[in-house]
C-alpha cells in the first residue's frame, strides 16, 4: 500500500507581488512538488497578520492540507510580521527548524543569516513553516529541511505516525 504524498498549501506573503510575478511561490511550488509533495493550493496575500491568520484557519478547517508553507515577510523590516502573527497559533513551535536554517544559511551567505526568523510550528495538527522570501532560502530550506523532514513532521503532528513509547515498569517495549 503506498502512502499518499504530504498536501501542501503555499503562500507568498508581499505588499508588492500578485500571482502573475510571483516567482517565489512559483519556485517554492515547483521545489515542493520535484521533493514529492502535493501542492494543493497558492495565493498571494498582503503581509497583514490578520490576513495570513485568517489563510492559516480556512485551511486548517477544510482539511485540504497537512502542511502550509510560507515564504516571504520573515526578515527584520518594519513590514516583516509573518513570524508575528504565527507565533499566536502556534500550538507547538518546532524551534529546531529555525537554528539549522539558520545553521545551514550561515554557509551560504555568512553572518547575515542571523537576520532570518524563518521558523516553523504546528497549528491545529498542521505543520507550518514560514520561509524568507529569497529564492536561494527557499532552495536551501526545501533542499536540505523541509524534503527530507516534512513527511514525518506531518506523521507527528497528525498523530498518524511516528514514535510511540510504552512503558512496562521501567522497560521500554520495542516492536
Amino acid at each position: 500500500m503506498s502512502r499518499s504524498p504530504v498536501r501542501v498549501a503555499t503562500l507568498t506573503l508581499s505588499d508588492t507581488r500578485s500571482l502573475d510575478d510571483d516567482e517565489g511561490g512559483k519556485l517554492l511550488g515547483d521545489l515542493l512538488q520535484r521533493a514529492g509533495f502535493a501542492v494543493v493550493s497558492h495565493a498571494v496575500l498582503r503581509e497583514e497578520p490578520k490576513l495570513l491568520q485568517e489563510a492559516i484557519a480556512k485551511i486548517a478547517s477544510a482539511g485540504s492540507a497537512d502542511a502550509i508553507v510560507t515564504t516571504g515577510g520573515t526578515g527584520i523590516a518594519p513590514r516583516d510580521r509573518t513570524i508575528e502573527a504565527l507565533a499566536p497559533l502556534f500550538d507547538k513551535t518546532l524551534d529546531g527548524f529555525g537554528e539549522a536554517f539558520r545553521r545551514l544559511s550561515w554557509d551560504a551567505i555568512g553572518p547575515n543569516a542571523i537576520l532570518s526568523r524563518a521558523a516553523a510550528g504546528v497549528v491545529r495538527g498542521l505543520v507550518v513553516i514560514a520561509l524568507p522570501g529569497s529564492p536561494k532560502a527557499v532552495e536551501l530550506a526545501v533542499a536540505q529541511l523541509i524534503g527530507p523532514v516534512l513527511g514525518h513532521a506531518v506523521a507527528l503532528a497528525s498523530g498518524k505516525g511516528g514514535h510511540h513509547h510504552h512503558r512496562d515498569g521501567d522497560k521500554e517495549k520495542r516492536g
